[in-house]
């Protein structure tokens, strides 16, 4: 079992008119991430509707800020039980064996233009031996091509661009991951959550993007920019791609700063409570 803290604060300001809010900052509840506390707090005193995906267990808060600063807090402790598989026993599936709600992922999506590398992906991985083996390698050939660089992207970067610019940060080192994968058939989504364990000299924690895979009938977590151990990755949200948990989403004109993101691992065997590490097992934190 992995316990971790994290907190996460936002900041902006409203100019001139009211501005609607949806945020995707709380930690979402699936049967092997639990929520043990958490607290949500607004500078303005207003209304919150929260709804919760019943799928996936994404949350959403939406709410409505009055012109002027607002500051927003939520800390959480979690909880992350994995399912812990062995690589070699893991299999892709026929398209006609992949269940009927699955299907979309295997789609091409707004930032993961799928369809445009079908021919460039039979030609990189078509011959490799399909499984867990054949996504390790495609998240290798991407770490290997692609450049970890702040700034290099924006919004609107596609999988396709990062394919040609060869540059990115996690956001675009899984929409790439994800757009190969589906290119040769393999069903994969987009998760946004905090990590734990990236290297100081990348900066300050911030929210973090990886990707996963559908092998053997689970979902299993692949991180292409190779920043976090799988088991250091707390779950927001889950998706197609980026368009569908941005981790805020605001209607009307505000400034607003980068947001400040902590999380901590708590050490106590004991316990029961052991620290992520990095190892050459498949990781699965959503069936």
């Amino acid at each position: 079992m992995i316990r971790m803290n994290f907190g996460i604060t936002l900041q902006y300001e409203v100019i001139g008119q009211p501005a609607d809010f949806i945020l995707n900052i709380h930690a979402a509840n699936t049967p092997h991430q639990t929520v043990v506390t958490e607290d949500f707090s607004i500078s303005q005193s207003v209304p919150v509707d929260m709804y919760e995906e019943p799928f996936y267990g994404t949350r959403f808060a939406r709410f409505k800020a009055n012109a002027g600063p607002i500051t927003v807090r939520y800390n959480a402790t979690v909880d992350i039980d994995a399912y812990i598989a062995e690589p070699s026993t893991l299999r892709e599936s026929p398209i006609a064996e992949i269940p009927q709600a699955i299907l979309h992922y295997v789609y091409p999506s707004r930032y993961c233009q799928s369809d445009r590398l079908h021919k460039f992906a039979a030609r990189e991985f078509g011959q490799w031996a399909p499984g867990f083996s054949r996504v390790q390698a495609i998240a290798e050939w991407i770490r290997q091509r692609t450049v970890f660089e702040s700034g290099a992207s924006k919004g609107t970067t596609s999988a396709v661009d990062t394919l040609i610019e060869q540059a990115g940060v996690c956001r675009d080192f899984a929409h790439l991951m994800i757009a190969l994968c589906r290119a040769v058939n393999i069903p994969a989504r987009f998760a946004t959550g905090i990590d734990y364990g990236a290297a100081p000299e990348l900066g300050a924690c911030d929210f973090h993007a990886y990707v996963e895979v559908y092998l053997s009938g689970r979902w299993y977590i692949i991180d292409p920019s190779g920043i976090s151990p799988p088991q250091g990755l707390i779950r927001l949200g889950t998706g197609r791609d980026a368009a569908d948990v941005a981790f805020a989403t605001i209607f009307g004109q505000v400034n607003s700063w980068a947001p400040t993101v902590f999380i901590d691992a708590v050490n106590d065997p004991a316990n029961g409570y052991e620290m992520p590490v990095r190892n050459n097992l498949a990781v699965s934190t959503q069936a």
